[in-house]
């Protein structure tokens, strides 16, 4: 329907992805995974799938967010050594 708006959300998801896979931090990791779930509900809404755009922000970037986060917080942290 947009193209334009469609093609910049896009880039975007690319741009979470590549943050989310090369970061060193867990939490850093999780919260653009979460930003990644985010823009991903926002392209399905632009396409006009508006249910499961819906959906994925209530799931992907809302409790598994959460719940990586809480999970992180939970371990603890060991060396290598």
């Amino acid at each position: 329907m947009h193209p334009e708006i469609e093609i910049t959300l896009f880039v975007f998801l690319l741009i979470t992805a590549v943050v989310a896979l090369t970061v060193k931090n867990l939490l850093t990791a999780v919260v653009s995974l979460t930003v990644f779930s985010f823009i991903s509900a926002l392209l399905y809404i632009a396409m006009g799938a508006v249910d499961v755009g819906f959906t994925e922000a209530v799931i992907g970037a809302g409790v598994t967010g959460v719940l990586f986060i809480i999970l992180i917080f939970k371990t603890s942290r060991r060396s290598a050594d």
